[in-house]
């Protein structure tokens, strides 16, 4: 379910109150061993926390373990604010190892500037790979020399989007997926690279960022191109890998450092980055095939071994 507004249209009053009367239509059928809402698009940390309060006040006592992605003070994790731009950092990094491409020599084109393509963006600068392209929902600005992810936010901050950052050119998300690069990484909304422009992505490696950003169609042109993807199944899975271990730290409420957090999510992600590599490779399929069989493997054994009720 969901709510269709416009939250950057409202005050925050009208959010507190909306989101409210939400967590107490759907009150039923989530809680901490049911169904755990995390934000996404629209929501945020304040969000959460309104949803927890309002479950919490009808429980009569504090529910930390209800949602994830709430702020520190209330029994949220530290590192989970940046955790899926991390985990997109990771599966590009572990993805250029497996080439054998020095991280140095990589142009990395960014599409979407939010907060998984800027911790990304950032996280790869440090590593020392050369972003030469970033956007956002009014367009993008493209630099063959190189952008610094920390001051384009800066500027995105105080004028509000990355476009007029001085020392770019302004180029449109088309054109972005389109640039000559060696990563992609479309971090921004659906159905971007599609049967109409896949022929035309230029990209070695594409790591999805944002949910279902290649359509079906657009997955077997790049198949055949010869172009490694990392599907968002695993790209962008930090995010819920952190809610699970906020999940654990609120239900035991013992928090752990933001050190521990991120090392725990490193290594989930390179295992199952490995897993998903190496099935794809054995099988001859692609990484987003691999991972959809391992998925659905456990699923599928999970029931063999539980058995049917009644």
């Amino acid at each position: 379910g969901g709510v269709i507004c416009n939250p950057k249209e409202m005050s925050l009053g009208e959010l507190e109150r909306l989101t409210r009367r939400y967590a107490s239509e759907i009150i039923d059928i989530i809680g901490p061993e049911k169904d755990i809402p995390a934000p996404d698009v629209n929501t945020n940390p304040q969000v959460m926390a309104w949803i927890m309060d309002t479950f919490s006040m009808n429980r009569g006592y504090s529910v930390p373990g209800v949602v994830t992605g709430k702020p520190l003070v209330i029994g949220g994790s530290k590192g989970r604010d940046q955790a899926t731009g991390r985990g997109v950092s990771f599966s590009a990094l572990n993805t250029l190892k497996h080439l054998g491409m020095n991280p140095e020599d990589i142009r990395v084109a960014v599409q979407g500037f939010g907060n998984v393509g800027s911790v990304a963006a950032e996280i790869l600068h440090k590593e020392g790979l050369n972003i030469v392209a970033l956007s956002d929902i009014k367009g993008g600005i493209y630099n063959p020399k190189g952008l610094n992810p920390n001051q384009v936010l800066t500027h995105a901050k105080e004028s509000g989007f990355v476009i007029e950052f001085k020392g770019a050119d302004f180029i449109t998300n088309e054109e972005l997926l389109q640039l000559n690069c060696d990563v992609l990484i479309p971090a921004a909304l659906e159905n971007q690279i599609t049967g109409a422009n896949a022929d035309r992505i230029q990209a070695r490696v594409i790591v999805e960022g944002a949910n279902g950003p290649t359509t079906p169609d657009a997955d077997k042109i790049l198949e055949e191109k010869g172009t490694l993807l990392v599907p968002d199944i695993l790209a962008n899975a930090g995010g819920v890998i952190v809610s699970y271990l906020e999940w654990v730290q609120a239900m035991e409420r013992y928090f752990w450092e933001k050190e521990e957090v991120n090392q725990k999510l490193e290594g989930i992600m390179k295992r199952t980055f490995n897993r998903v590599l190496e099935l794809s490779s054995q099988k001859k399929v692609s990484m987003r095939m691999a991972a959809l069989m391992i998925a659905i493997d456990r699923v599928a054994e999970a029931m063999r071994v539980r058995g049917l009720y009644p």
